[in-house]
C-alpha cells in the first residue's frame, strides 16, 4: 500500500488568494474572462487570450479526464517517501487542463480517457490541495 500524499500548502498571492479559499470549503474555482468568455487556467487577473482584466471566478464542477500521466518512483521534498505516486494532467469538464495528482487508484490502474473528479486534501493551514480521483459513476 502507497502511503497518503503529502499535502503541503501552496504559496498564495492576492490572484491566487481566492482560488486557495475556495479550496479550503471543497470548491473549485476557474477564472473566466468577461470579455472573450475564455477558461483560464492557472488563476490569473489578465486574460491570456484577450488581454482583458476582467476576470471573474466560476465554480467547476470537478469533472475530467485523464489527459496525460506519469508515474513517479522517486519523489523528491515532502514527497520523497510517498513513491510511487501519479501526477497527471486532467482535461476539466471546462475546457483547462490542470496539472494534479491522481489518488485512489494504484498507479498501474490509471489510463488516459479516464473519468475522474476532484477530492480536496487539507494542508492545515487554511487551504487545501485539488487532487482528483477515478470516478466510477458515469453521472458523476
Amino acid at each position: 500500500m502507497t502511503p497518503p500524499l503529502p499535502a503541503p500548502a501552496p504559496a498564495r498571492t492576492p490572484e491566487t488568494d481566492e482560488f486557495w479559499a475556495a479550496t479550503s470549503t471543497g470548491r473549485l474555482l476557474l477564472a473566466r474572462c468577461a470579455q472573450c468568455t475564455a477558461v483560464i487556467w492557472y488563476p490569473r487577473a489578465l486574460c491570456p487570450d484577450c488581454g482583458s482584466t476582467s476576470v471573474t471566478w466560476i465554480e467547476a464542477s470537478g469533472l475530467g479526464t485523464v489527459y496525460s500521466f506519469t508515474v513517479v518512483h522517486r519523489g523528491t521534498g515532502p514527497y520523497r517517501d510517498a513513491a510511487p505516486y501519479v501526477v497527471a494532467y486532467v482535461e476539466l469538464a471546462e475546457g483547462p487542463r490542470v496539472l494534479t495528482n491522481l489518488i485512489g487508484c494504484a498507479p498501474d490502474q490509471v489510463q488516459i480517457g479516464q473519468r475522474v473528479r476532484v477530492v480536496f486534501c487539507d494542508t492545515g493551514e487554511g487551504s487545501s490541495l485539488y487532487r482528483f480521483e477515478p470516478a466510477e459513476d458515469p453521472s458523476q
